[in-house]
């Protein structure tokens, strides 16, 4: 069965195909090839130059979801790498070791440059050391964004990462592409980059209306798509913005639910909100669990990990060197436990959910540190349900379809039994209390 797709993901589909198309045709046009990360990435930055990005994550996911992840991660693993590794890791390694091929069947070309940005997931830069022996012609540049131990962007570090910016990437930049750093090209990219954040923002509010004519989690992987990997910055992106809010509108002026694989959602019966990455191996069973018990989600942390704009952050052209050390100060795994806590309840709070759900990665420390503390945090501060499952990212072993279905009916149970209480709650008259 065939997933059913708006007009939205068909452009989606249509932006990814001619991206890597771009990528496969390198050695005619002579573009120059950046490897990077998601959280924290430059993506206005790398266009400026004329450069294209690949994502090594984005790449494991889709082999997650393609169903090619195990005999990759196999292939790391024969190599030395443990099974504790993060998963991205090893089928990222797996999948250049078998020719490197992408997600289109296209082999992706070689990067010219490993740009590491840091943004609080140390495994980001073993990655790259492994990637460096791999890939030993391309050049580094590093990087690294300070975590926010205090709990806001402080000065000196918007300062320190200028700094690296103006005196490290850049320079890179300049000497692989072989151009001119260009303030102007760069500030039409940021104004065209924060007219889709706007947007992304509206649409990811439209879950408070109920029914919420999104899901916040498992649809909200496809939004987040353009602006936080290959297109932020440009036309298509904020093309693809427009086009997905006209498509939410219309379900909310009509009363419907999110799309999913099975077309619109027929009942909403629960309101989540979500701690950590979904699983990429049994993706569309694993949404199924969901609404298949009317479930939706209409907040989740994980479509923050490559920038958060619920705060108000934008990118901008005033200043747009400093614009890109904001932004990546902000990313969700570079904010502490208690800011990630305190953005936690203001989507349960703002979207009216019912219920806090963690699914827990097991290689994947950068979201799993803290979150049993999150749990007992928010149940004392609003005294929700809370939730517990574990997944991984793209490795099939640790994915127990038996044991998710267990304790999720036992989730389930609990918010049907407080709403039901609630309900009771409501209906009782006064004077039977007295």
């Amino acid at each position: 069965m065939d997933i059913q797709k708006e007009n939205s993901m068909i452009k989606q589909k249509h932006m990814l195909a001619e991206q890597f198309i771009e990528l496969s045709q390198v050695k005619e046009t002579g573009k120059k090839v950046v490897y990077t990360f998601v959280p924290g990435n430059l993506t206005e930055l790398i266009y400026a130059f004329d450069m294209l990005p690949v994502y090594p994550e984005i790449n494991s996911l889709q082999s997650g979801m393609r169903q090619k992840s195990k005999e990759y991660i196999q292939e790391a693993e024969d190599m030395g790498y443990s099974e504790d590794v993060c998963s991205y890791v090893k089928c990222d390694i797996g999948m250049m070791l078998q020719g490197n091929i992408g997600p289109t069947g296209q082999q992706l070309p070689n990067p010219d440059i490993l740009l590491l940005s840091y943004t609080g997931c140390f495994v980001f830069m073993k990655w790259f050391e492994n990637l460096k022996q791999l890939y030993p012609n391309a050049e580094i540049a590093m990087l690294h964004i300070p975590y926010q131990e205090s709990g806001k962007i402080e000065a000196n570090a918007v300062k320190y990462i200028k700094d690296q910016l103006i005196n490290e990437v850049i320079p890179t930049f300049e000497k692989v592409s072989g151009q001119k750093f260009d303030n102007d090209k760069l500030g039409e990219k940021m104004d065209l980059s924060a007219k889709a954040e706007e947007l992304l923002i509206e649409i990811f509010d439209s879950a408070e209306n109920t029914p919420s004519p999104i899901d916040a989690y498992f649809g909200g992987v496809y939004y987040i798509g353009p602006i936080f990997t290959a297109f932020r910055g440009s036309e298509d992106c904020l093309e693809y913005y427009q086009e997905l809010l006209k498509e939410v509108n219309y379900r909310v002026a009509n009363k419907l639910g999110p799309i999913t694989p099975e077309g619109y959602m027929k009942e909403e019966k629960f309101r989540l909100v979500v701690e950590g990455p979904p699983n990429w191996t049994h993706f569309r069973g694993f949404w199924k669990l969901f609404y298949d018990m009317g479930a939706v989600f209409v907040g989740s942390t994980y479509t923050r990990v490559g920038g958060v704009y619920d705060d108000g952050f934008r990118h901008s052209s005033n200043d747009s060197i400093k614009s890109m050390a904001e932004y990546c100060l902000g990313c969700y795994t570079n904010r502490n436990i208690p800011q990630r806590i305190d953005l936690i309840e203001s989507f349960i709070t703002k979207y009216k959910a019912n219920g806090f759900l963690v699914n827990s990665i097991k290689s994947c420390n950068s979201f799993s540190a803290g979150q049993l503390v999150m749990m007992r945090d928010l149940e004392e501060r609003l005294e929700i349900p809370v939730g517990f499952i574990e997944t991984d990212l793209v490795d099939p072993r640790y994915y127990s379809y038996s044991n998710i279905k267990n304790r999720l009916d036992s989730f389930f149970q609990m918010l049907d039994q407080r709403q039901s209480f609630n309900i009771g709650d409501d209906i009782v008259p006064d004077d039977v209390l007295t």
